[in-house]
């Protein structure tokens, strides 16, 4: 009897041994790293002779995107996220966290982050519910209501050619008393909100640069460390 209790305690404690050595941030769902090049995106948005390229600067950060939007262009954008092989479909009433590091060449770098509903016209209510714009050298957070009333939620100067880390928490929600967004730069909490987050037919994210307010400049957003998951540390 003593040797199979022994052997069941010490059954026991090789279990919580192996779930306190189990990996911390399990609910990350997608790790974007540059080294896994642009197949980490769904579909790539940037026209001739416009590219998103993965490559190393020679910074200490290893493979990097950049996003390089030539005048005459008005977008260069990463739509969507692969998980195994295929799109990830982010889902309503479901948390999730963003982040990414930034640096663009330009104080007016347009639009840099979109949460971008599927559809167009009349097929959706918000075109984009939550959206980050680099312009005349301020990071801004907009959320974009339900016929298309914009209220800028946070902003801050920026430094060019500088990498900011920038955090955001979407829970998705079709209710306005029910969404939220929270918003973290550089490790800091800066920005909380109610409202609506998720469209008719769902939403996704967009990495780069866009906006015809950017047709005739060059620019270039450089951008490392994309992640998704479920929670802050996920991501941070």
């Amino acid at each position: 009897m003593r040797t199979r209790l022994g052997t069941a305690l010490l059954a026991a404690a090789s279990a919580l041994t192996l779930l306190a050595s189990s990996p911390a941030h399990a609910s990350v769902i997608w790790d974007g790293d540059a080294s896994g090049g642009t197949g980490v995106f769904s579909s790539i948005l940037c026209d001739s002779p416009g590219s998103v390229v993965a490559q190393d600067n020679n910074d200490g950060r290893g493979q990097v995107f950049k996003f390089n939007k030539p005048l005459g262009l008005e977008r260069c954008e990463a739509h969507g996220i692969t998980v195994g092989g295929s799109r990830y479909t982010f889902k309503n009433n479901s948390t999730y966290y963003i982040g990414w590091d930034t640096s663009t060449n330009t104080p007016d770098a347009g639009t840099i982050f979109q949460w971008k509903s599927y559809g167009t016209n009349d097929q959706h209510q918000q075109n984009y519910p939550v959206l980050m714009k680099v312009e005349g050298g301020v990071l801004k957070l907009f959320h974009i209501k339900v016929g298309e009333v914009w209220t800028l939620a946070w902003s801050t100067p920026v430094e060019t050619s500088t990498y900011k880390r920038v955090v955001l928490g979407i829970h998705t929600s079709t209710d306005a008393s029910s969404g939220w967004v929270e918003a973290y730069y550089n490790g800091t909490k800066v920005a909380s909100f109610s409202g609506r987050t998720w469209d008719d037919l769902g939403n996704d994210t967009r990495f780069g640069t866009y906006g015809n307010e950017v047709t005739d400049k060059r620019v270039i957003n450089w951008i490392d460390g994309l992640k998704v998951g479920t929670s802050y540390a996920d991501v941070d």
